[in-house]
């Protein structure tokens, strides 16, 4: 099964390609990193108009993936896009665009959130922040970064053509590395002063790192306990080895790995799990949309995403978790019921490396969302039998602030 999965995860997402030649790669956007990855023999391929290491020489694919889950693993998320949102009127501004309750966020806290459109669909999943240095940080994914910059630059400028004080900046000349795994907080407490115990899931700080000046975030994609780490691009490369040469725990890892810990902690890959013709409520996302929000609406696509959630009966697609017997689902396989009805549609899948099962998610009709409700996927020829289950399929393991 493993070999299999070895083989076959970069087809987890449809981004995520091998490059068929040298010249692909060098045509390519490249982060601080390149060649520090080219350097320690990475896997270079095309993922999302950037060259990024999908794996390294000294783990596979699955043993990677599992050192996450026990040890230390670094990524490379330089490929991000990071802004600055300023001005007297950015919270306002922000949450025309977002469906996060930013006003309630205290100061030096995040959380995700969703961009949505007119029509309730999902532009964009990103997180934001809100710095106790007067503006908001807002991270988006790569694979949107155009449209999301465009998107977010022209509400803006009409923004600012009706009065408010709101300005966007590019985050300049910063990298972005994710350091994930139960032993994050021993590595990287070895380069700080201040106690990292203090930091909890999604709050931020402006922390020297080793003399770096970063801003550490405590999130992350994998499900595990970890931070995300702003730095200056010319000081990346000095991090990095920092961080590898305290503990032989600390392993480079790549695209490869984080695609499958991140489906087996539930998570959404844009693109494949949610886009703009999904709405939060069939992305099973509707806790990013606090009672504040709900109550006074004031985003994209409120009025059509709120009838869709109180609608009575119910109806539409939901997102799900799946899990299939003896065969690995993939991206678009049909989802059927016990009578052979097609009832739905992969959207990601693979082998768990910790779980050892095959997992999926799928939107199903809204009928079929009870866990343990018996279903069957099509692969290929051939039909298997599958459960709905609940997500995540492994516990995720942030670092919360003690009940």
């Amino acid at each position: 099964m493993f070999g299999l999965l070895a083989r076959n995860s970069v087809r987890c997402s449809r981004q995520l390609a091998l490059s068929r030649n040298l010249s692909s790669i060098h045509e390519l956007k490249k982060t601080s990193l390149y060649d520090y990855h080219v350097e320690k023999g990475g896997k270079m391929v095309d993922f999302a108009g950037w060259a990024l290491p999908v794996s390294y020489p000294d783990l596979s694919h699955v043993e990677s993936h599992l050192h996450t889950r026990k040890g230390v693993s670094i990524f490379d998320v330089s490929h991000m896009l990071q802004l600055h949102i300023h001005g007297k009127d950015r919270i306002k501004f922000i949450e025309s665009i977002l469906v996060a309750d930013v006003e309630s966020l205290a100061e030096n806290t995040g959380t995700l959130s969703l961009m949505t459109n007119e029509e309730g669909g999902i532009i964009d999943d990103c997180i934001v922040h809100k710095s106790s240095a007067g503006f908001l940080n807002l991270v988006c994914n790569a694979g949107c970064a155009d449209k999301d910059l465009a998107h977010i630059t022209d509400r803006c400028q009409a923004a600012v053509s009706a009065g408010l004080d709101v300005a966007v900046e590019i985050k300049p000349k910063h990298s972005l590395i994710a350091v994930q795994g139960p032993k994050m907080s021993s590595v990287l407490q070895q380069g700080v002063e201040g106690d990292l115990s203090q930091l909890y899931f999604n709050h931020t700080a402006l922390i020297d790192v080793w003399g770096i000046p970063c801003r550490v975030t405590r999130c992350g994609y994998t499900g595990e306990d970890g931070v995300e780490i702003s730095v200056p691009d010319d000081r990346t490369v000095e991090l990095v080895e920092k961080l590898t040469s305290v503990s032989e725990d600390v392993k480079l890892a790549g695209l490869g790995a984080r695609d499958s810990l991140r489906l087996e902690a539930g998570l959404c890959l844009y693109g494949n799990d949610i886009d703009e013709t999904t709405t939060p409520v069939e992305g099973a996302l509707m806790w990013t949309i606090s009672k504040r929000r709900r109550a006074g609406r004031g985003f994209p696509g409120a009025d059509k995403i709120m009838e869709q959630f109180l609608a009575k009966p119910k109806y539409g697609k939901r997102r799900v978790g799946v899990v299939v017997d003896k065969a690995p689902a993939r991206p678009h396989y049909p989802v059927l019921d016990m009578d052979g009805n097609v009832i739905g549609e992969v959207t990601s899948g693979s082998p768990s490396p910790c779980s050892g099962k095959n997992i999926a998610m799928a939107y199903v009709d809204h009928k079929f969302i009870k866990n343990g409700t018996p279903l069957q996927v099509k692969v290929r020829k051939r039909v298997f039998p599958a459960t709905k289950v609940a997500m995540p399929f492994v516990p995720t393991q942030y670092y919360n602030p003690p009940k």
